[in-house]
């Protein structure tokens, strides 16, 4: 049953219009408005006149002075006048109550007020269960929103808990409500109680989830505060204001700026279109925003690369060849390649060709060649350590949706070059490694393609970078250790080590004129023997390279320093102050020496033969001590030996066990015998194939009594059959060899295109045996006095040369 008779048609009725400002008004409310416009006030006195009734509908925009119908909600409240009063300024102070609903149907024409023709809106009400559950529901709603807001009076909850009417209740409770304009139009419109009531419960649900949110802020706030004093709390405040205010301007200045960067910036077309939509979406967010931080970043990345910043080349060839051969001392094979790149590079202008790969054990000069190559195009140099990089990430960058988000070192490089066209090191490309967030040498393989780095896509530029113009050079300490599809695309130029006569040269040209200006001894008079930086070379450092040789100089000319100051502080001219480094100050200054190398004993002895290492310092003369005791047939090898040598030494047991009869042995010999192989220096591990005829000679020496020459040193790998095969690092142990006193040293006879490799001065000092097969290691190795040895080595031999053919089953 409705309370209401709706079966009459809509009242309609003629009423001035009184526009309203950032407030609606609703039935059964009481407000105040004050009036300034002319129409509006005209509006009133018409209503004053009459039955003073006037239409209160809201604007859609507030700051519209002279709104037309258009402008106007059409949905409002009939609202009858209380109270007018005129103020001295000419406004108008009115006491409103609101009616009831009504709908303009159509505006009246008038120049000097707003008259309108509005329909009466009737309201339904039907009385149901459902209706009662939810007039419960709300007056508890706004029980629990009055306990939260404070500025509605507990007098306002009683009012509303007195009334049952829901189109009443929901029009006397949005009216206290902290509500947008346009929510509060919405629940207006809405004539069905019950609807506005849901609608009513919604909005008061929010807030309330609103209040509570500001409730908890306003507490942790106040516990943060509590041991502040409150001007101390209201100057912060203030603070905080102002310096919003200024960064609202500083922000502004910030995109006025950024436009003018794009405006000059030349980019790529993508670059271009993708940093104008970042910059109008940044326009759009609140400078304080987390978001706005992170397109500002992007932004300006994209703005500090240098899409078309390229330096000036050189290209003159006399004069990269002056540089190379003035920055470095020996390295004749890496530099003819490197001077060979360039010209290619000159003549093609294209970076087309492979990318040079610098292999090479630490401190031997890999770092530095790659700077001279940038010295000698006039390019920017820039260096990239990739040791330890295990993350893809660290190539290509984050994608943006990461916080902290950055573009990859290759873009980072970029940045700091300042130039599009850089030399740019890849150092230690061998130290990468993999776990699961990537494998960066895969993707290394689009950056180091000359076919594919035109479009190199970092993931968080999000857009093609064209890499064609950067010179990429690489360095690593293992050639091995280098992904095979990424060794592919790279042209491996071997650095080896340097040789004491080059270690002397480059200290004398380069480490001794850097320290001495470094420590402050440039203007006095010191000086180094000869003697004295061999002595570092050889008994205190132990490397390749010559880093530590440098640390070492670097102490010597500390030790000097302080004498110098010591000597002006006696009041003595600097000038008159001189120093000679000898040998003996070398050990005053640095204790006694560190290192030992491999010398060859006083005599010959059976069983211990010299050997010939190669390590990352260098090459080494590596003594092999051989015994035969009673025992079982073990063999026993000891000194710290990995897999390869240990298989090496087996091998060379079954070569002397194939010979035995050759040899003078009895077929069963091992069965009775305990051998034992030693490499001295335990501690150091040693691993390789190289020291296989030097363990056979060893076995031969022990087994027959035979002394080994003092003065030859062996080096190659041994197969079953006793022969000889070619081996690695034959200039460093050659180098060793001269170092320990040795006359000869025997080499297999695959390695005699290495020789040249050798420095003349120590090919002229050292007898080379080329062997093919043990027996000749053995002839030239042992000492054979006895004439029937030496028969039996000769028929070894002969046999080795011309084995016997195998004859084929005899018949049944």
């Amino acid at each position: 049953m409705f309370s209401r008779n709706d079966s009459k048609s809509p009242e309609s009725r003629v009423l001035p219009l009184l526009p309203l400002r950032d407030i609606i008004v609703f039935p059964h409310m009481v407000v105040p408005l004050f009036v300034g416009r002319e129409k509006s006030i005209n509006s009133l006195e018409e209503a004053m006149a009459g039955g003073k009734d006037v239409l209160l509908a809201a604007q859609k925009l507030a700051k519209t002075n002279d709104p037309r119908p258009s402008d106007i909600y059409t949905m409002g409240t009939v609202g009858t006048i209380i109270q007018l009063l005129r103020l001295p300024d000419g406004t108008v102070k009115v006491l409103i109550e609101g009616k009831r609903r009504a709908r303009i149907r159509k505006f009246l024409e008038t120049e000097d007020l707003f008259r309108v023709e509005a329909e009466l809106v009737e309201e339904r009400i039907l009385k149901s269960v459902e209706i009662e559950a939810l007039i419960r529901q709300v007056h508890e709603t706004f029980e629990a929103y009055v306990k939260l807001n404070k500025r509605i009076p507990p007098e306002m909850q009683v009012a509303v808990n007195s009334i049952d009417d829901p189109a009443k209740l929901a029009d006397s409770i949005v009216a206290h409500l902290n509500l947008k304009l346009g929510d509060k139009q919405k629940i207006l419109e809405t004539e069905d109680p019950a609807e506005r009531l849901e609608k009513l419960f919604e909005q008061m649900t929010q807030e309330i989830e609103i209040l509570q949110v500001e409730k908890k802020i306003r507490s942790r706030v106040k516990k943060q505060m509590e041991k502040n004093q409150k001007e101390y709390y209201l100057n912060e405040q203030m603070q905080a204001i102002q310096k919003e205010l200024g960064e609202r301007d500083e922000f502004k200045n910030e995109l006025q700026e950024l436009e003018d960067r794009i405006k000059n910036k030349r980019m790529s077309k993508e670059a271009t279109l993708k940093v104008h939509k970042e910059l109008k979406k940044l326009k759009m967010m609140s400078p304080m925003s987390a978001e706005a931080t992170v397109v500002r970043n992007y932004i300006d990345w994209v703005l500090s690369l240098p899409w078309y910043d390229v330096s000036d080349e050189q290209t003159d060839m006399k004069a990269a060849e002056q540089i190379l051969e003035d920055e470095h001392y020996g390295l004749k094979r890496p530099k003819e390649r490197i001077l060979e790149f360039l010209a290619v590079h000159g003549l093609t202008q294209s970076m087309s060709g492979p990318i040079l790969c610098l292999v090479g054990p630490p401190g031997v000069g890999k770092t530095s060649l790659a700077r001279s190559i940038a010295h000698c195009t006039g390019r920017e140099f820039v260096r990239l350590a990739l040791g330890g990089v295990r993350d893809e990430a660290e190539v290509r960058g984050h994608r943006r949706t990461y916080i902290g988000a950055m573009p990859g070192k290759i873009i980072q490089s970029l940045k700091k070059a300042g130039a599009n066209n850089p030399v740019m090191l890849l150092d230690e490309i061998d130290k990468m490694s993999t776990d699961f967030r990537g494998d960066p040498s895969s993707a290394l393989l689009e950056v180091l393609d000359p076919e594919q780095n035109t479009g190199f896509n970092d993931h968080y530029l999000d857009m093609d970078y064209d890499l064609s113009q950067v010179m990429f050079i690489t360095t690593a300490n293992n050639r091995h250790q280098i992904p095979l599809p990424l060794q592919d695309r790279l042209e491996i130029i071997e650095l080896s080590g340097y040789t004491e006569f080059e270690k002397l040269n480059i200290a004398k040209r380069h480490l001794l004129p850097r320290q001495l200006e470094r420590n402050g001894l440039e203007g006095a008079e010191v000086t180094f023997t000869d003697a004295s930086i061999e002595l570092l070379i050889n008994r205190y450092t132990r490397e390749s390279g010559v880093r530590n040789l440098e640390r070492n100089v670097a102490g010597v000319c500390r030790k000097v320093a302080r004498e110098l100051i010591t000597h002006r502080d006696e009041g003595k001219a600097i000038e008159d102050f001189s120093a000679k480094v000898t040998t003996r100050l070398i050990q005053k200054y640095l204790g006694a020496p560190r290192f030992k190398y491999g010398k060859t004993d006083e005599r010959d002895e059976v069983g211990l033969v010299n050997g010939l290492a190669f390590t990352t310092w260098g090459g080494d003369l590596l003594q092999t001590e051989c015994t035969v005791v009673p025992g079982k047939g073990k063999l026993i090898i000891t000194g710290r030996l990995g897999d390869v040598m240990q298989e090496s030494a087996r091998a060379a047991m079954s070569y002397v066990r194939g010979r035995a009869d050759a040899l003078g042995l009895d077929p069963n010999f091992y069965q009775e015998l305990d051998i034992h192989v030693h490499f001295p220096e335990g501690a150091t591990p040693k691993d390789g194939p190289s020291a296989g005829i030097t363990m056979a000679t060893a076995l031969v020496s022990a087994l027959c009594k035979l002394p080994v020459r003092r003065d030859v040193a062996m080096t190659g790998e041994i197969t079953l059959r006793g022969r000889v095969l070619p081996i690695g690092g034959l200039k460093e142990k050659v180098l060793a060899a001269r170092r320990g006193g040795i006359k000869t040293v025997i080499i297999p006879a695959e390695n005699k295109k290495d020789i040249k490799d050798i420095p003349q001065a120590v090919r002229r000092s050292i007898e080379f045996v080329l062997v093919e097969h043990a027996d000749e290691v053995l002839s030239r190795a042992l000492v054979l006095d006895d004439v029937l040895w030496k028969g039996k080595v000769a028929k070894a031999m002969d046999e080795a040369a011309h084995p016997p053919l195998d004859r084929p089953p005899s018949p049944a």
